[in-house]
């Protein structure tokens, strides 16, 4: 059986290939070094990164699963991305907050902690009730200030 996605705008294609249909974005001051770190604390993966002049960061995808997302430099001048910043340079603020599903919650923050990672919020088990399902839950954040929300559903 094939699903067939329907909104308002009519049935949705699927993405392209190899490209997840939801992707974010998130912008450093240091976009290589945070390409590093988050692989080292989190557990992604590269799949690419295109340098420029100086070693620049000029596009990024880095994956986790069949999630994706892309880290660039923040007030990136290039095509109006003026209004890139980096939480660091904002006083801590934070526009959005991902949430990564992970096979244990307890050993990725662990190995999150010894890499670096501020721990916002310790593992701790949410139960929605008997009719909805239970998490294990953690956030922490990252040297520029972005908090990342690490989720491991515990009951379905």
């Amino acid at each position: 059986m094939v699903s067939v996605s329907v909104n308002y705008f009519g049935v949705m294609k699927p993405p392209p290939e190899g490209w997840p249909r939801i992707s974010t974005a998130l912008y450093y001051e240091d976009p290589s070094r945070a390409i590093d770190w988050i692989c080292e604390a989190f557990g992604f993966e590269v799949r690419l990164k295109i340098e420029g002049e100086g070693g620049r960061i000029e596009h990024s995808e880095l994956t986790y699963g069949e999630g994706l997302i892309m880290v660039g430099r923040a007030d990136n001048e290039r095509e109006g991305r003026d209004h890139a910043k980096s939480p660091k340079s904002l006083g801590g603020a934070n526009t959005q907050s991902m949430c990564i599903a992970v096979e244990d919650a307890d050993a990725h923050c662990a190995h999150a902690r010894a890499a670096g990672a501020k721990i916002v919020t310790e593992p701790t088990t949410h139960d929605y009730g008997d009719d909805y399902w239970s998490d294990r839950t953690y956030m922490a954040e990252d040297f520029e200030g972005h908090r990342w929300w690490f989720m491991q559903r515990v009951r379905g």
